[in-house]
């Protein structure tokens, strides 16, 4: 269990597959649920998060909802971003941001730690760190020991992205789609 003088997080976004994620990162690093605030959407509010060793409720955020948080990651998309990483820089967090919102936003550091932590160093917060898309995280891993190695000047690169970037619900739609095309089905 983590002393008393360990960061406050708070997770918006925290029912989404991203969210669930982190709850199981924090949680294996040994955080109890009163270090960590669960937040989401109004129509999330008071679910109810377990894990062994845990147990957290969903608050819907609002503008107290950063009060005493040190670190707030944002896994609910642009807008979401854009509507409350203010609000929670206002209230002293520093925001590690998932989303598209502030990744060209030339006063903010998009930042991948296993390759620019120097984008960070120093960082006395609160603000906004962004990282990367997920392909372009995995693409810069595998190819930033060749880039250092071998000089690589230039690289293309092709994504599919997944359709679980899109929510549980267009999750549920592609797997309908997905039966009725195997079954023979027509399907939209």
């Amino acid at each position: 269990m983590p002393p008393t003088d360990t960061p406050r997080f708070a997770i918006l976004g925290a029912t989404g597959a991203v969210g669930r994620e982190l709850i199981d990162l924090l949680v294996g690093r040994g955080f109890d649920a009163d270090r960590v605030r669960l937040l989401a959407s109004p129509r999330s509010a008071g679910l109810e998060v377990s894990r062994p060793g845990f147990r957290g409720r969903v608050e819907a955020v609002n503008a107290d909802a950063f009060r005493d948080v040190d670190i707030a990651f944002f896994s609910a998309g642009g807008g979401v971003s854009r509507e409350w990483a203010p609000a929670a820089v206002a209230a002293g967090a520093t925001v590690i941001d998932n989303s598209s919102a502030f990744r060209m936003d030339p006063a903010v550091p998009l930042v991948i730690p296993e390759i620019n932590p120097h984008a960070v160093a120093g960082w006395a917060g609160p603000g906004i760190i962004a990282n990367p898309n997920c392909s372009t995280i995995l693409a810069l891993m595998a190819v930033t020991p060749l880039k250092r190695s071998a000089g690589i000047e230039r690289m293309v690169v092709s994504t599919y992205q997944a359709a679980s970037g899109a929510g549980a619900a267009l999750m549920a739609e592609l797997e309908q789609q997905a039966r009725d095309f195997a079954a023979g089905h027509p399907w939209t």
